[in-house]
């Protein structure tokens, strides 16, 4: 029988799905009782994930990226259930979607993009495999950021030309991607160099769960304000988001058994396969004209949904994808 945690951080680890849930109704209080705070919470919102970014990639060894992209198998499935699979799901729900222009660019936004930080957290919770999950963030995304574009033109059309600029794109792929990344990755020489630049890298990652709480409350406070007359709108795309959960939890289990992956990796694969990149894209999102605020609302609810999603994945995909079904490591 697993030990109690004693401390602070060891018992947020623990419990860090209260934690989640906790911190994004914090931030729905807060957002409903304080709303002039909304602007101010959303400048936020970059610096903090981009805390938070560094942190993730900070436990991604720059050797072991190099080691991953040799684990033919599981990336080939990754990759397929993220940019061949849900791209497909998506398009068979697309016309049901409510049709106003911003809602669709919002749910097209935060469900073509596969998720890089707490995915690796619940994989684990169930038993997924988090170094491979880890090791392939990197490529989820750089791959995502390069077809994200041809995938919004191919849903939108000609029309998002007028409305999407490239400009904030490529800045959020910097601040947020490029920069954490390569900080990390020279916190890593560091600390392989002196014990000092160990002691330093140990204490950044056991703020991993303070820092996506601190996402989420600043993320949910920021954006509930803006709701407003497009209620309604926003609601309509939580039966497509669950339906999304649905959908991608046997589509995944799909993929890893044609890939003929054991049960850690294929738990892995459907939880990368489920849930999305709604932290990242927000700031996308944001940058978006006054006339689409609501898209970024629209990213926001995926959270609330998925967060909520995944307290199901963590007890269910394990029956999904039993350890006696293992083909392979």
């Amino acid at each position: 029988m697993s030990q109690e945690p004693s401390g602070l951080v060891e018992r947020m680890e623990h419990h860090q799905i209260a934690v989640y849930l906790g911190a994004m109704a914090a931030g729905a209080l807060v957002g409903w009782a304080a709303p002039s705070a909304g602007p101010g919470l959303e400048h936020t919102i970059s610096p903090v994930l981009g805390a938070l970014l560094f942190v993730t990639f900070l436990q991604v060894p720059a050797a072991e990226l190099v080691r991953s992209l040799r684990d033919g198998r599981f990336l080939s499935a990754a990759l397929v259930v993220n940019f061949v699979v849900v791209p497909l799901v998506v398009a068979a729900m697309f016309d049901f979607l409510p049709a106003d222009q911003a809602v669709r660019i919002g749910v097209l936004l935060v469900l073509l993009c596969p998720c890089v930080d707490y995915v690796i957290v619940f994989s684990g919770l169930a038993g997924g495999s988090s170094r491979r999950l880890l090791a392939a963030t990197p490529l989820l995304l750089v791959v995502q950021m390069l077809l994200l574009p041809g995938f919004l033109y191919l849903f939108m059309g000609s029309e998002l030309a007028d409305i999407v600029e490239v400009g904030p794109f490529v800045e959020a792929f910097l601040v947020l991607i490029v920069i954490p990344l390569a900080v990390a990755w020279t916190v890593q020489a560091w600390a392989a160099r002196q014990p000092a630049g160990q002691s330093f890298s140990d204490a950044a990652t056991t703020t991993m769960v303070p820092l996506m709480a601190a996402t989420l409350f600043v993320v949910v406070a920021s954006q509930v304000p803006k709701l407003g007359d497009s209620l309604a709108d926003v609601a309509a795309v939580i039966p497509f988001y669950a339906a999304f959960l649905i959908v991608m939890a046997f589509t995944g289990k799909a993929v890893a058994r044609l890939f003929r992956l054991g049960a850690p990796a294929a738990r892995a694969v459907v939880f990368t396969g489920a849930t999305r990149n709604s932290l990242v894209v927000l700031p996308l999102a944001l940058a978006l004209p006054d006339a689409l605020s609501v898209a970024a609302v629209v990213v926001v609810t995926q959270t609330l949904v998925e967060v909520l999603g995944m307290v199901a994945y963590v007890r269910l995909v394990p029956r999904l994808a039993p350890a006696e079904q293992a083909t392979a490591a």
